[in-house]
């Protein structure tokens, strides 16, 4: 069963890599940009079916992950079932991504970077649980704050169809905590950009990776300076830059 299952990820990863240029998960096909050039060495862009990695091969994580999120893909994700099967990204090479037994015994959670809630289909669902898509997360921010935030991006993208997301760590300090043999780098925070292009609403939420029940909001610029990041697809003019009310983004 478990030579089956590995082959099953394997075919998942061979297919996802075969994915042409998968810019349709950013707004106006154009990717975030890093502005901190200490992380753009061993970077590899990974194409999943409906989302994307920029890969750190020094943080051995995600440095973020894009999806394109419309109402129908989030009402058929409402039936998927998660596989719950973590894995190591095959195309990665040795060293440069995270492994199963760097998160044994952390302490930390496996934490999406693309939402499993968010996958609308089995192939996509399997891919979300790669290694790739994930960083070393709190728990109780995972599975409480973190998961009341994904919820209400899922309202906004049923409410507005058309909702481009991206999503990654934070890396602030000269002392970074480390997990497993590999080193895997622990973030400080965690962001979450989420742009409806009819509403020209743009914003972000950023929250530290601790046990917290606190999430601040912040314009797009306001990011773009905290993360080391540049978000050219999302407009950057004073009218894009709003934060949303209490309808659009509460819990």
């Amino acid at each position: 069963m478990k030579k089956w299952f590995a082959c099953l990820l394997f075919a998942v990863a061979a297919h996802a890599s075969a994915a042409p240029s998968c810019t349709q998960f950013t707004p106006n096909a154009q990717w975030p940009v890093l502005t901190n050039q200490k992380m753009a060495p061993k970077t590899r862009m990974l194409c999943y079916s409906d989302f994307a990695v920029l890969h750190s091969g020094i943080t051995h994580g995600p440095l973020w992950s894009a999806e394109h999120l419309t109402r129908e893909h989030i009402e058929a994700a409402k039936d998927m079932v998660r596989t719950n099967k973590f894995f190591e990204d095959a195309r990665l090479p040795d060293g440069e991504g995270a492994t199963l037994a760097d998160y044994k015994r952390s302490g930390f959670d496996r934490g999406h970077m693309s939402p499993a809630g968010n996958r609308w289909n089995q192939e996509a669902m399997a891919q979300s649980f790669s290694l790739a898509n994930v960083v070393p997360q709190n728990r109780e921010n995972n599975q409480r704050l973190w998961a009341r935030i994904e919820t209400s991006v899922r309202k906004i993208a049923m409410s507005y169809d058309d909702t481009y997301v991206v999503t990654g760590p934070i890396f602030s300090g000269q002392q970074l905590q480390t997990i497993g043999p590999t080193r895997v780098f622990v973030p400080t925070q965690l962001f979450k950009v989420v742009y409806v292009p009819s509403r020209q609403m743009a914003f972000a939420v950023i929250v530290d990776n601790i046990s917290t029940n606190r999430y601040d909001m912040r314009t797009i610029h306001e990011l773009e300076a905290a993360s080391g990041i540049r978000f050219p697809g999302i407009p950057e003019s004073p009218h894009a830059q709003v934060r949303p009310d209490g309808h659009a983004f509460s819990f």
